[in-house]
């Protein structure tokens, strides 16, 4: 029996890593896109996958080139798509705008068309954020609710979330999107608050570092954890009809309890140590995100199996762990 194939972009990434393990145990072929940088670096750029990477089909591409995707998408020939690559770092879009925009709208872009022209028979997964929302005109957001995005990076995925629907109406494709609220797990970037928090933490505790600097404690989010989330990717891929998913938890939580809760477990006083700096505060806040995941629930039989304060927990506890092998 042929083996489905999955083409997989921002394989490196939290979201990717976790991807690839969960298609593999199901069999799948599993193709991956990476820059060629990584191929220069792979000790640090390929080290989500290091454990997994021999199983893999790796190919050097870009998303800033179409004759780059498309000669990759012409080669591999997928059944399955995930486009999870993304400039995805909010704060970083305020910088620069330009490789943000261009990165992720054109990227997506450049996928869509190819995708269309040499494999018409692909599903594909698009990555959408709950930051598309940005600006709340309802807690909690569902997948009717307006978009009013507070960033470069939210708009970007406004624009490709709106790509993915228009190349399904358009062209009949089994195109859809998932509008995945934060999620995070010990294989989280170090530069994202929630890694920031546990990392730091883990080195306060070993006598490694004494402050935390942080910009909004009072921002709310609704914090999932990653693994799970990758397997609404892939349920939604496998249904008749292609659509549009929120995929959350339905829990929101502030910087501030994320905070607490670190430090807690770690048997320290967090106000002996946090130092709240003006300069990491966002340009245009999203004070809080909370997801209603009642259709995928219904449709995807998909819920959240790890809650906040076991997610906590778990990147902390990892954390600490890392340090003490070094």
């Amino acid at each position: 029996m042929t083996k489905r194939k999955a083409l997989i972009t921002g394989i490196t990434g939290q979201d990717g890593s976790y991807l690839a393990e969960f298609l593999l145990s199901k069999g799948y072929e599993v193709h991956g896109i990476i820059r060629r940088v990584a191929i220069e670096d792979p000790e640090h750029r390929l080290r989500r996958i290091r454990h997994i990477q021999d199983k893999l089909i790796l190919h050097a591409g870009t998303l800033d080139s179409y004759a780059s995707i498309f000669n990759i998408i012409e080669r591999v020939k997928p059944d399955e798509c995930y486009h999870l690559a993304a400039q995805s770092f909010v704060s970083y879009s305020f910088e620069d705008e330009f490789s943000t925009i261009d990165t992720n709208i054109n990227g997506t872009s450049y996928i869509l068309s190819a995708l269309r022209q040499r494999a018409p028979k692909a599903r594909f997964y698009f990555a959408a954020s709950s930051e598309m929302f940005g600006l709340v005109k309802e807690t909690p957001q569902n997948e009717d609710t307006p978009f009013h995005p507070r960033s470069p990076y939210g708009i970007s995925k406004v624009v490709g979330y709106s790509l993915t629907r228009n190349y399904r109406e358009a062209y009949g494709l089994h195109f859809s999107s998932g509008i995945l609220f934060n999620h995070e797990s010990p294989r989280r970037g170090f530069e994202f608050v929630s890694r920031k928090i546990t990392s730091t933490v883990a080195k306060i505790k070993k006598g490694l570092a004494d402050k935390l600097s942080l910009g909004n404690l009072d921002a709310k989010r609704d914090w999932g954890y990653a693994a799970d989330y990758v397997k609404a990717m892939w349920l939604m891929l496998q249904q008749d009809t292609p659509d549009d998913y929120v995929i959350a938890t339905g829990e929101s939580h502030s910087v501030r309890e994320f905070v607490e809760m670190a430090f807690k477990f770690a048997g320290l006083n967090w106000e002996n140590h946090v130092v709240i700096e003006k300069n990491l505060y966002r340009p245009a806040e999203v004070f809080e995100l909370k997801g209603d995941f009642a259709k995928a629930k219904k449709k995807l039989g998909w819920s959240p199996s790890v809650r906040f304060e076991e997610l906590v927990r778990m990147m902390l506890e990892s954390d600490i762990e890392r340090i003490k092998k070094r």
